[in-house]
């Protein structure tokens, strides 16, 4: 059991993956998570405001299992595959959040400083999420994709203009760690 518990490795993980893009290949699809934003706003009806979500939702609804399937995976992670051991952070990134103001997690990945109810109620923290969001949504749409449909399919079928958008989020990553991330908190 205590397998199941722990990452699984790169060569059992890394052919599984593989073997998902040979079969979205074969069957002429491409995988990437915002484009399902695009089929949801298109099944709630936002192609009579927008040419964009103007196309046949029915033809991507395959897509959408993807999504339930990460949710389910998700659920089934945390309820049955985790254990209760703390997680494992360099001690130097603990540091520096520190001197930031968060507090080392105990039990998630994400600070409760910045996502937790109580954080909402700042308006400071909301203007920020709002803002983070903009940029992300526009990014991804001005990118053609996200990080996992450019990371994952874009690259896997070698095409140049995901290396450039995976390049970009590498360096927009980087640039909001070391540049912006000390200056907004």
């Amino acid at each position: 059991m205590d397998a199941l518990l722990n990452p699984w490795t790169w060569y059992v993980s890394g052919p599984l993956i593989a073997t998902v893009m040979f079969l979205l290949v074969y069957f002429g699809k491409t995988f990437g998570m915002s484009s399902n934003l695009r089929t949801m706003c298109s099944i709630g009806g936002a192609g009579k405001v927008s040419s964009f979500f103007d196309f046949d939702w029915k033809q991507h609804q395959w897509n959408l299992w993807v999504v339930a399937g990460s949710i389910i995976g998700g659920f089934i992670t945390i309820q049955f595959l985790s254990t209760s051991n703390p997680i494992e952070i360099n001690p130097t990134t603990i540091s520096a959040l520190s001197e930031l103001g968060f507090s080392a997690p105990k039990s998630n990945l994400i600070p409760s400083e910045l996502f937790s109810l109580e954080a909402l109620k700042s308006p400071y923290n909301l203007a920020i999420l709002i803002v983070a969001g903009f940029f992300i949504g526009f990014g991804t749409r001005y990118a053609g994709g996200c990080t996992s449909g450019h990371a994952i399919t874009g690259l896997s079928n070698l095409q140049l203009p995901s290396l450039v958008a995976v390049i970009g989020f590498f360096i927009g990553g980087l640039l909001m760690t070391y540049l912006f991330f000390p200056i907004i908190f």
